[in-house]
């Protein structure tokens, strides 16, 4: 069956006060499956990292500008193209700060809408109907735009779409009542129009949805009184006559769905694939009134597949990119992961065995907790144990692994373990070995006899475990087998420190003074910058927070390739005199970075300063409110602020050298230079 699984939020919302939208005028998908640029209804355009939940960019026409339609991603230029006031053309990159500076050409038609695919160049459609790519559209931004529709029609909806490898505009509009349906293909140029048939009197669509397959056009549309209809309309043959009348455009009944005590308000349905489609906006079956739901329905067997409860107000809008639907609903715009597998009876009724009932996004609570719901394992009958145990290590599943794990010598578990991570053809390695470290260790707490830390380390080397739940003591810590060339990275640190205290009483304040006297005896030196170079040496001065082994584990964490939307939820289970001990760790590493250089050569096995910098956001982002209220961590939140800042001018002044040399480059060489000469190069 199709499931709609736990959503999160992307951005807040803010509805205009006089009109009943979102606020959102389009969710359009961006570089990849993972990005998406958002634009309000008023002025502003913002480019998101769906995983991260954070905002990459944003920008925001000047007061008394509006955006008039949703902003696009050319991806042949990877350029960002928005319309401003109907007539404005925008067009910038994504390093462009100030959109007011970008590129702007004026076109002489008011325009609806712009249109992009990945691959394809943008196109315009105007707002009486006529169609215009972008190049040909800037070559002559005054060019006359003529009038397709008629004096009294106007368009309701539009989208793009490839179809036989070109490109379609498709829009409906409406004229006194009637709603019409245009195609039209780009390169060669032709156009049809189709006449819907008209449902109840006073009822107009809701909503339009277009999709493509089996060389047909399929166009989904849903009315207030819960009708889902469905057209198809071939892409071959099309073209029409100058004045020919529209063609009747034949329906199907798709779907009746509930509409509750009156006709729907605020509502869609967004095809998801040849058998499902999302609604979003329409009372459940088995929920009261008054309650709005994002629902997936099967149209082979018109069932009801998935359905999540929606807080607040729908605005009857739905995007969807790579299994993931966009709703916007009360102050929030959520995503929310579905998936719908292939349509059949079993499945349409919730009866397909499934051959795998985990869901695709693991839960690491179930993994690391034993919560609720655990990893599925077969009942196997005596004779399936005892031929397992014949054989080879390469053909044990995960589920025997684990089981395993629970009853088996020591030697056998550390021998099977290892078997089954040297295999090639294990998928999802991280949810798995999510589930030996958690069985692991749940044995080891059991069962003082039972300890196998050479499986943990190599659990560690697969760069799949990204979980931290606590600090071991220094004791402990020292029994672990550790990697050489981690403890030597950190030797080499405790050596120089060492050094450097050995020195603090001889050549430091020696060499401050004698910087003193060449700026001018200090004349030149503020009261405000002696403090921070004071307060800089005392923090140089400082020493590790932890022990030699402890900080090698620890450097083994940072290293761990991780993901923060699995990972943040369990650094909140670290006490606060823990994260207190990890940042001063941190801000350790980070000192000594920035001191020395040396420690992160080429081959030896440490952090690199962008993995201090970003645990340091890690635990912050957990933690942030419980530091703010800890007296101990105040020092310690200002000279990571103090960092930060550092590393913001840092990336400031690589950038103005990453743009000169950009430029430098991009500068014409010439052809013909003397064997000697002096050439002036001037940068704006």
């Amino acid at each position: 069956m199709a499931a709609l699984y736990e959503g999160y939020t992307l951005c807040g919302l803010v509805p205009c006060q006089t009109l009943p939208n979102s606020g959102i005028q389009g969710v359009e998908a961006e570089r990849d499956s993972d990005h998406v640029v958002v634009t309000d209804s008023t002025r502003c355009v913002t480019l998101y990292k769906v995983s991260d939940q954070k905002p990459l960019g944003s920008w925001t026409v000047k007061q008394g500008q509006t955006l008039t339609c949703s902003t696009v991603y050319n991806s042949q230029n990877r350029e960002y193209v928005a319309v401003s006031d109907t007539k404005v053309i925008r067009i910038w990159k994504e390093e462009d700060i100030l959109l007011d500076k970008a590129f702007r050409a004026t076109v002489s038609s008011n325009i609806w809408r712009v249109h992009s695919l990945p691959g394809w160049e943008p196109v315009f459609l105007f707002q009486k109907g006529a169609v215009r790519m972008l190049d040909s559209l800037l070559s002559a931004p005054q060019q006359p735009i003529e009038e397709v529709l008629a004096p009294e029609e106007a368009i309701w909806w539009s989208t793009n779409l490839v179809a036989e490898s070109q490109q379609f505009v498709i829009f409906t509009t409406e004229q006194k009542g009637d709603h019409f349906l245009y195609l039209q293909r780009l390169n060669p140029n032709t156009l049809q129009r189709y006449r819907l048939e008209r449902e109840e009197p006073g009822l107009s669509p809701l909503s339009f949805s277009a999709s493509y397959r089996d060389k047909h056009i399929y166009l989904l549309y849903l009315y207030k009184n819960g009708h889902v209809y469905q057209s198809a309309v071939s892409v071959r043959n099309l073209g029409v006559d100058e004045g020919a009348p529209a063609l009747p455009l034949p329906r199907s009944l798709l779907l009746s769905l509930p509409v509750g005590e009156g006709p729907l308000k605020a509502a869609f349905a967004l095809v998801l694939d040849e058998a499902h489609v999302a609604v979003v906006g329409v009372p459940h079956p088995s929920a009261g009134a008054g309650k709005d739901f994002l629902c997936i329905w099967n149209t082979n067997f018109q069932t009801l597949q998935a359905g999540k409860e929606m807080a607040g107000k729908i605005y009857g809008q739905l995007w969807t990119y790579s299994n993931k639907l966009f709703v916007p609903h009360g102050k929030t715009l959520s995503v929310i992961p579905y998936e719908c597998p292939k349509s059949c009876l079993a499945s349409a009724l919730g009866k397909l065995r499934q051959a795998k009932t985990d869901a695709s996004v693991p839960s690491w609570n179930n993994i690391l907790h034993g919560e609720k719901a655990q990893p599925s394992r077969a009942v196997e009958t005596r004779k399936t144990r005892t031929s397992r145990k014949s054989q080879s290590a390469p053909n044990l599943t995960i589920d025997q692994v684990l089981e395993l794990i629970e009853t088996a010598p020591m030697q056998e578990v550390q021998k099977e373990v290892e078997g089954f991570l040297s295999r090639a053809d294990i998928k999802d390695l991280q949810p798995s070995v999510g589930y030996l470290a958690s069985s692991l260790v749940s044995r080891s707490v059991a069962d003082p006899n039972f300890y196998t830390p050479s499986i943990l380390v190599q659990l560690v080397h697969t760069q799949s475990l990204s979980c931290v739940l606590t600090f071991m003591p220094d004791i402990d810590a020292e029994k672990v087998s550790l990697e050489p060339d981690g403890v030597s990275f950190m030797e080499t640190l405790f050596a120089r420190e060492r050094g450097q205290a050995g020195s603090q009483n001889g050549c430091s304040s020696k060499t401050k003074e004698n910087r003193s006297d060449a700026l001018g005896g200090g004349s030149a030196i503020s009261k405000a910058e002696e403090e921070d170079k004071e307060k800089t040496s005392t923090l140089l001065e400082q020493s590790c927070p932890v022990g030699l082994h402890k900080a090698v584990l620890l450097n083994e964490v940072l290293m761990t390739a991780c993901s923060d939307t699995f990972l943040l939820p369990h650094l909140k289970d670290l006490s606060s005199q823990h994260v207190v001990l990890f940042l001063e760790y941190l801000q350790f590493l980070y000192l000594k970075y920035s001191q020395d250089a040396s420690p992160q050569m080429p081959g030896v096995r440490s952090p690199s300063l962008t993995q201090v910098m970003d645990w340091v956001c890690l635990l912050l982002d957990a933690h942030f409110t419980v530091l703010v209220m800890t007296p101990e961590a105040k020092g310690l939140l200002l000279n990571l602020h103090s960092f930060v800042k550092s590393q913001v001018r840092l990336v400031s002044e690589l950038g103005k050298i990453e743009g000169s040399l950009q430029e430098l480059s991009n500068m014409k060489r010439k052809e013909e230079v003397g064997e000697y000469s002096i050439e002036i190069i001037e940068l704006l």
